[in-house]
């Protein structure tokens, strides 16, 4: 669907269903990545108990600090995968962990050793622990790709496989399948080779089809449609899902671009970046449309900061209630005649009969007629190209496109020449375009049975404990809070991988899935334009059919998690189920400390700014009564203003601040998560003490919760890469998402003895 807000989690892509006029075909927003510390297990061992005694020795306990239970030998847990959790908490924490102040200072405390030990590298903007994670992650899969087929004997027994088929099964064609598309990404001699030739295929099918339609008055909407084929978005974003008040239906909606051009409309705000960027436009379009007057390309920038004052903020398009727009199709298109948009959704619609729509800005619509009126066609044309440019320039390896690269990797912070090494370019490609065949192979090598096992009990711990907070919650009314119980228990939970629509471990489902998606070993800028058209074909299939449910929004190997409000569901990938966040073999604390707070901050989505639009079968509705939502509101402002109190530095070295409402609904959701998980631990532990970890005795097993729990976002970024992220992501950044939220856990301050235990803002 067009960028419509779906998924909401910890650090999760905004969208469901996004064309993405910037990143390229299904190219949607991704962690980035770094290096992990490798060491062998003798070593740790050796770190974890060295570092142990000699800082006690050198530092003694601090009064302030609860003092452990006596810890007597058997309940120090000495396995390697105890001694490797051991060994990364000790990296992660600050030199002089012990002088510092957990009640004041708790993410340079837990994340001070962090940044010591990571560094960012040219091509990265940001990195966090979910980065780390993500690399292991692209290492296992580069591993399997670059590896021959599996054969019957290094079949785990959690494959997907179990026993092969005699012959060439569907799951060695689907192999082939990936390692083709792989391959043809890793063959940058033969990319080089072909140069500009692909693109500029594109941009004269692009041109064409807009000079030929301009004689019939069509030139907008056939270009617009012919773009929208491959997943990039120009002038409007139509798209198909679920319908928020009808959510077993399928809707179309038309949006705003999410991106018109620079990272955010802010952006066009500061004249120094625009000219840099109009310098880029004239430079690279110059040498792609020669025949071009060189005083059009400049004009294209005028255009987009047209688009962008019109465009809603960030802001306004996380907030459902002014992005929900039904109406018809025929008073969409009047909105915008020049568009023409019931063509354009006539020609994406696979012959389906669309009368109404959902239009998330009105507003916007009405000012594109206004800026249509006032562009002159040959700017219009330019702005096309430009981007089939921006969506596709990835893909090719050209002088031409050079400077754009440039300018991509300066608007980040970044080293401009930098690039990610390429295998981990074409592991994203194939996860991009063929992910759910990838998947299947990660699973194998990388999930087990008991990890869903233990996934699926945290979560359903997660529940009973979301169920008693709502049944305390003393400014809820009875009504409101037997639904919203009501609402916890219909809450789908997906741990893992899907087994249906794809399901991974059925090779023949997966090669029909995708058997329409052409890819050869030779053609990496097809292959990514066939993934494309796929995925593009396969969103509009949905039209006149009920809402899939089966559905993931991610692959398996993600390391990340949403929440669905329509479809009321929880999803979490076997990617975020690893090591550090995750681990069977490791005291339970570790594992509540950070997944267990990340599924609490997906239930608690339910309930935020936006989840609580939608009642206990993921209709958008008002279900809570006016005293409920009068006394949310109250208790929400508190969390505007707290995060709008931290800041990072601006271009010009002054304080910008956090967008307190922007980020409401993920603060509130990390708030109320990480006190779910808490509860549901503590009463996990009384049932079954945890063992101790070796050489962290500093600590209570109730701080260790808590130290998990940061140690997932430590992170480090760019100036500006953050700057960036202020305008763009409602997630706080990640010092905020430690600090404000242990400010705002009764339990963190109770376990560390902090002279006041109240809440700075509380919610459930």
């Amino acid at each position: 669907m067009s960028e419509k807000t779906v998924l909401r989690g910890p650090d999760a892509p905004k969208y469901q269903w996004t064309q993405n006029g910037d990143a390229g075909p299904r190219q949607t927003r991704k962690l980035s990545r770094s290096w992990p510390l490798r060491v062998t297990m003798t070593a740790l061992l050796a770190a974890a108990l060295l570092h142990s005694c000699s800082r006690l020795m050198a530092n003694p306990r601090p009064a302030q600090l609860p003092v452990v239970d006596k810890i007597d030998d058997a309940d120090i847990c000495l396995t390697p995968a105890c001694i490797h959790a051991a060994s990364e908490i000790l990296y992660n924490l600050s030199p002089n962990y012990q002088e510092l102040d957990p009640c004041t200072d708790f993410e340079e405390l837990v994340c001070g050793g962090w940044r010591d030990r990571h560094d960012l590298r040219p091509d990265q903007g940001d990195a966090f622990t979910g980065t780390i994670m993500s690399e292991n992650s692209q290492l296992l899969l580069r591993h399997i790709l670059e590896a021959s087929y599996p054969n019957a004997s290094s079949h785990s027994f959690f494959s997907p496989m179990q026993l092969v088929t005699p012959g060439r099964s569907a799951d060695e064609a689907n192999f082939e399948k990936l390692t083709s598309a792989y391959n043809a990404c890793l063959d940058e001699s033969t990319i080089q080779k072909i140069g500009i030739s692909p693109l500029s295929d594109i941009v004269d099918q692009i041109s064409k089809a807009f000079f030929l339609a301009r004689g019939s008055g069509n030139a907008l909407a056939d270009t617009v449609s012919l773009l929208a084929k491959y997943g990039i978005s120009a002038l409007v974003s139509p798209g198909a899902g679920a319908d928020e008040t009808n959510p077993d239906v399928v809707v179309v909606s038309v949006s705003p671009p999410w991106r018109i051009g620079l990272p955010s409309k802010e952006r066009y705000e500061d004249d120094a970046l625009v000219k840099k960027y109009q310098d880029v436009i004239v430079s690279v379009l110059s040498l792609l449309t020669p025949n071009v007057s060189k005083d059009v390309p400049a004009k294209v920038v005028d255009l987009e900061k047209k688009l962008a004052a019109a465009s809603p903020s960030t802001e306004e398009r996380e907030d459902v209630t002014k992005s929900y727009n039904p109406m018809s199709l025929q008073d969409a298109s009047a909105l915008a005649p020049k568009i023409d948009l019931a063509s354009i959704i006539s020609s994406l619609s696979a012959g389906q009969d669309v009368t109404r729509i959902i239009v998330t800005s009105p507003k916007y619509l009405k000012e594109l007629q206004a800026i249509l009126d006032d562009t002159e066609e040959a700017v219009l044309q330019s702005y096309f190209v430009w981007k089939t440019v921006q969506a596709l320039h990835s893909y090719v390896d050209s002088p031409v496109v050079k400077p754009y690269k440039g300018f991509v990797n300066e608007l980040a912070g970044k080293d401009p020449e930098s690039e990610p090494e390429r295998w981990r370019t074409c592991i994203d490609h194939v996860d991009d375009g063929l992910g759910w065949i990838l998947s299947r192979f990660f699973v194998e090598k990388a999930f087990s049975a008991a990890a869903k096992d233990f996934g699926d009990l945290i979560v359903l711990d997660i529940k009973d404990q979301f169920t008693k907070k709502l049944k305390e919650t003393e400014w809820m009314d009875d009504e409101t809070t037997s639904k919203a119980v009501e609402k916890v228990h219909n809450i789908v939970q997906k741990i893992g991988y899907p087994t249906i629509s794809p399901n991974i471990t059925d090779p023949e489902s997966l090669e029909s899935f995708y058997n329409t998606t052409n890819i050869s070993t030779e053609t990496y800028f097809n292959n990514a334009l066939s993934m494309s058209a796929f995925a593009v074909a396969d969103e509009w299939s949905a039209l006149g059919k009920p809402v899939d449910r089966n559905q993931w929004g991610m692959t398996a190997s993600t390391v990340n998690a949403y929440y669905n409000p329509p479809g009321n569901e929880i999803v979490f990938p076997a990617g975020i189920m690893q090591f550090p966040v995750f681990d069977v073999n490791v005291p339970a604390y570790l594992s509540y400390g950070a997944f267990g707070s990340v599924a609490g901050h997906e239930l608690s989505h339910a309930f935020d700014s936006t989840g609580r639009h939608f009642d206990q079968r993921g209709n958008y509705s008002d279900w809570w009564s006016r005293s409920t939502i009068e006394a949310f509101e109250k208790r929400a402002e508190c969390f505007v203003e707290q995060f709008a109190n931290f800041t990072v530095s601006g271009p010009d070295g002054k304080p910008i601040h956090v967008n307190g409402r922007l980020t409401l609904g993920e603060n509130i959701a990390d708030a109320g998560g990480l006190s779910a998980s808490f509860k549901a631990w503590s009463l996990r532990a009384a049932e079954k003490p945890n063992a101790h970890l070796p050489g962290l005795d500093h600590f209570t097993q109730s701080q260790l919760f808590f130290v998990s729990y940061s140690n997932w976002w430590c992170g480090k970024s760019r100036p500006d890469t953050a700057v960036n992220r202020i305008y763009t992501d409602p997630h706080a950044p990640k010092f905020a998402r430690i600090l404000g939220t242990m400010a705002n856990s009764r339990e963190f301050r109770e376990s560390f003895q902090c002279e006041s235990k109240k809440p700075t803002c509380e919610l459930w």
